[in-house]
Parts: structure tokens; C-alpha cells; sequence
């Protein structure tokens, strides 16, 4: 209680630096937002922030079907080129003016080594650019995902990263720091104001967005408040008006709460359990014999089977997760098979002897490298998924740490067991085939593939299905990639996450199913 008290206390002094006016928006997450570079770092709370600073040639409405936001229009000239019309009058923060010049730069910069989207920006060919405000895009080979993959690339201004040295991303993975990780300039509908990273953030409205605003706030505040029980206490006190991720022990009484109320919704991400299938010997375990034993397909079986999911769901989820045997963010991604969706049962006994079929009766210890701040639960999906494969005899060292930690961490492939969630806006498959399934490889392929899984049949049928022009013919070959994944349990799935949002009542806010935060069509009355 102590503890809470001085965080609360820490919250309030910072919150007294801003105005309290009615058109404020004070929200809180468990983490903070990764970095400002909006190449650096893929990962979701810190693309929705910047996402309000930087905009992409066309991005998603409230159903998350694609729009036009700095493109205004385009076609397909050709089965491998593209050509968009940009929109004109458009000013980045610092006055100047947009072009085809920061489009092509951006992709560029997207594209390159120390960039987390390059799987994604490397599919959409070479830019070229027509004339001030017409771009074209050149594909080598076609890509049935295209618009999907331009709405991940957010632009910059050509001139501002050159001048800040921000020309290349920052690594995030060798723990950069540089200009654009701590400012700012986009086209987006709010400016960033101040960064204090881990404390506080601040933004106002741009006055001069090209777009209408739909809601009223002029100031957001952004607070990473890592304690559940904190960030519930200081919704119901009124210091902060919006949660992302209240807890789930904490919804029934947020929902009963005077002033307070909770807008539920699934959302498009999944978590599952990755593991060295690469490497001889485990980084982080003790093994008979020093073998590594999960590039043993019976043991990543005995350990699938181990799982308790309907106790994770009920006791630790408390009903908010969705369990799943798919590895899909949506099962949309898997064209709603059942037989790909279906899990493997909870069943102890074959666990156990496909354990003592591998050679591991007796068992052995490996290191659960987890994060603390990013998931519903993380941590405690990790310690409980420790006394399930106690049951195996399998022991389990959970290395919980914050997120800034934890994702350098697996970027470095310095790992041997971990817990990951994927999702975002894009229900098609290609988007988890090809960075998380694929091996690593050219074009930013296996990028997210921190288990080193090598499995060339798979790699086949992604990389088939990711330049198929057919529909029926890509659904038979995604569907394919994913059944032999799933036969070969190269990553052992948990469940689908349902996110509720908790507000304060006179907050007005769109959930959307990528757990996005659209400010602009936020009202505080």
C-alpha cells in the first residue's frame, strides 16, 4: 500500500505540471512507448502513439478497413506496379511542406537493416517518384498484401531526419539512442510537446492537420504506470481518465465503480511460447547430456500438452483470453479452419510419455524469458505456466523484465524460451508467416523468428503464398504453412487476448480490435 501511495503521489506532481482543462486526455498503459522513431521498434502501444504524430500513405477507419490519409487516391497500373496520388497542402509539424521526396525517403529508410518494419517495407518494391505529388512503386514479384504493408511505413520529413542526423533507424535492438527517438515531426493530428521516457509524455493538437477533427481533446498526456492495482487506483481517483490495460481482476470492480466504466472487445493479437529449435546447446538451461531438447518435436508435444489452458482462462484471465491452437493474431488469418484453430488436449499422461520417449523422464531446467509490462498477465502466465511443467519435470526459471529489456533481449537472439503476443491491424496471414514463421533470411524474412526455427517446407509454402495472385489457391498454400507449423509445433499457442478499456464516464473513446487508440476521435465532456 506504501508503494502505491508514492506512485500515486509521483502521478499527481506530474500531472499538476499540465493544465487540468476539460479537453485533456490523461491516460495510462503498464509500459511506456518504445522509442519516437517510428522505423526503430514494431511493436504496438509505441506504433499507435507515433501513429498520432506520423501518418502513412493510407491507414485504417473504426472496422480497420483501409482509407486514404496522405494518399488520396491509387491503382493498380500493372500486376506489379502501383501508383498513388498524394494529398496536397499537407505541412509537417515544422511548417514544411510534404512531397513524393519524403515518401520515397521514408520507404527507403524503412527498408534498412537497423529498421523493425523492413520485412514490411521491403515488399513494396522501389518507390519512384512521378512528380511533386504523384509516387509509383515497382514490384519484383507480385504481392498480394500491398496495401496492407504500405499502411505500416510512417513517413518522415526528408529534410528534418537529415538534418538531426536521423537519416537511418535507430537500432533499437543495440539499445540506440539519437534524436528522433526523443522528438518529433510528422503530419499527424497532434504534435509532440515533451518526452520524459518511463515518466511522462505530452502532445497537443496540430492546428493545422490537413483532417477534421472528430472529438475535442487539444492535450493528451500519456503516464506508464507499471502496478495494476496503481493504474486502477488513480482511474477511480480521477488523477487519469483512461486505461488501455486495466487488469483483469480489476474489471468486475471498475465495472461497479460510480464514474467509471469499461468498453470491452477482442483483440487481434495472440501469445504463445517460442524456443530455441537452432541452437545444439541451450544458452540458459541444464540438460542431460547438454543436448538441446527442443529441437525434439515430442518434447515441444509433451509441453503443449502440459498446459492447463481452461485454468489459465478461468483462474488467471478470469474469462478475458480466448483460447486457441492457431497462431494467427485473427483466425481470419486462417480462414476460420477449425482443424488449424483446434488445440492440442490437456493431457498429462501423453505428456509424460512423450517426455520419456525423448529421453527426458527425469526431466530438465531451461530459462522462461518473459516480459513484465506488455501483456495482460505476462509475468503471471509465465510463473503459471512454471507449475504446469513442474508437472513434467520440467523446471522453469521465469526471467520476468520490462519491456525495454525484454524485446533488445530476443532481438539479440539472446534466448532460449520465451513468451511473445503478435497482432496489430492486419488480419492476413503473410504478416506472421513471413517475420515470425520464416527463417531468417533475405527481405527482412524471420525477423521476428527469435527460436531460429528452419524448417524449409514451411519456408516454401510462405514464400508461395506471399507473391500468389489466385485467392483460392494463396488460402490452400497459407493454409498448408500453417498445418505443418502446427504439426511440427515450432511455437506452442496460448489464447487470443480481450481487451477491455476502462474510462472515466465522461470520456467518449472508439475501441478498435488492433488495441489502437484513435486520439482524434476521442470527446472528454
Amino acid at each position: 500500500m506504501q508503494r502505491i501511495a508514492a506512485a500515486l503521489a509521483l502521478l499527481c506532481s506530474a500531472a499538476v505540471a499540465v493544465p487540468l482543462q476539460a479537453q485533456t486526455l490523461r491516460w495510462a498503459s503498464q509500459g511506456d512507448v518504445q522509442t519516437l522513431d517510428p522505423h526503430s521498434q514494431n511493436e504496438s502501444l509505441t506504433n499507435a502513439v507515433n501513429g498520432q504524430v506520423y501518418e502513412s500513405l493510407v491507414n485504417r477507419d473504426r472496422q480497420l478497413a483501409l482509407e486514404g490519409v496522405l494518399a488520396t487516391e491509387w491503382q493498380r497500373v500493372s500486376p506489379l506496379l502501383w501508383r498513388f496520388k498524394l494529398r496536397p497542402d499537407v505541412k509537417f509539424h515544422d511548417g514544411s511542406p510534404f512531397s513524393a521526396d519524403d515518401v520515397l525517403f521514408s520507404v527507403k529508410r524503412a527498408r534498412a537493416g537497423s529498421s523493425d518494419i523492413a520485412v514490411y517495407a521491403l515488399a513494396l518494391g522501389e518507390p519512384k517518384k512521378i512528380d511533386a505529388l504523384t509516387v509509383e512503386f515497382e514490384l519484383e514479384q507480385f504481392n498480394p498484401v500491398f496495401l496492407e504493408h504500405v499502411s505500416t511505413v510512417q513517413i518522415m520529413s526528408k529534410a528534418w531526419s537529415e538534418k538531426h542526423g536521423a537519416a537511418e533507424p535507430l537500432d533499437f535492438k543495440k539499445r540506440e539512442e539519437g534524436y528522433a527517438s526523443l522528438h518529433a515531426n510528422g503530419t499527424g493530428p497532434y504534435r509532440l510537446v515533451s518526452r520524459q521516457p518511463d515518466v511522462k509524455t505530452v502532445f497537443k493538437r496540430n492546428p493545422a492537420w490537413w483532417g477534421k477533427f472528430e472529438g475535442n481533446l487539444q492535450q493528451v498526456v500519456y503516464t506508464p504506470i507499471k502496478s495494476d492495482a496503481t493504474r486502477s487506483a488513480a482511474l477511480i481517483s480521477g488523477q487519469i481518465d483512461f486505461v488501455l490495460d486495466p487488469a483483469p481482476q480489476d474489471v468486475p470492480r471498475l465495472r461497479r465503480t460510480e464514474g467509471v466504466k469499461v468498453i470491452d472487445g477482442p483483440e487481434d493479437r495472440v501469445l504463445f511460447i517460442g524456443m530455441d529449435q537452432a541452437r545444439d546447446k541451450l544458452l540458459y538451461g541444464r540438460v542431460p547430456g547438454d543436448r538441446n531438447p527442443f529441437k525434439d518435436l515430442r518434447v515441444r508435444r509433451a509441453l503443449y500438452h502440459a498446459i492447463d489452458i481452461e485454468t489459465l482462462k478461468t483462474k488467471l484471465m478470469r474469462g478475458q483470453s480466448l483460447p486457441t491452437g492457431g497462431i494467427t493474431p485473427s483466425p481470419l488469418g486462417a480462414f476460420n479452419d477449425p482443424d488449424l484453430e483446434r488445440r492440442l488436449p490437456y493431457d498429462l499422461k501423453a505428456a509424460r510419455q512423450l517426455m520419456s520417449a525423448a529421453g527426458y523422464a527425469e526431466g530438465f531446467a531451461v530459462t522462461l524469458d518473459c516480459p513484465n509490462n506488455r501483456y495482460i498477465n505476462d509475468e503471471e502466465i509465465c510463473l503459471a505456466l512454471a507449475a504446469m511443467w513442474a508437472q513434467i519435470k520440467v523446471e522453469l526459471a521465469v526471467n520476468a523484465m520490462p519491456r525495454s529489456t525484454y524485446f533488445p533481449k530476443l532481438q539479440r537472439g539472446d534466448t532460449s524460451m520465451y513468451l511473445l503476443g503478435w497482432g496489430g491491424s492486419i488480419t492476413d496471414a503473410q504478416t506472421t508467416l513471413t517475420p515470425i514463421l520464416h527463417s531468417r533470411g533475405e527481405a527482412g524474412a524471420g525477423t521476428w523468428n527469435f527460436g531460429g526455427v528452419k524448417n524449409e517446407k514451411l519456408d516454401a509454402l510462405i514464400e508461395a503464398s506471399s507473391r500468389e495472385p489466385d485467392a483460392a489457391k494463396r488460402e490452400a498454400l497459407v493454409k498448408a504453412a500453417l498445418q505443418e507449423h502446427k504439426e511440427q509445433v515450432h511455437h506452442i499457442p496460448l489464447h487470443r487476448q480481450i481487451i477491455p478499456w476502462a474510462a472515466r464516464s465522461n470520456v467518449t473513446v472508439v475501441h478498435r480490435a488492433d488495441n489502437w487508440l484513435e486520439w482524434q476521435w476521442i470527446s472528454v465532456k
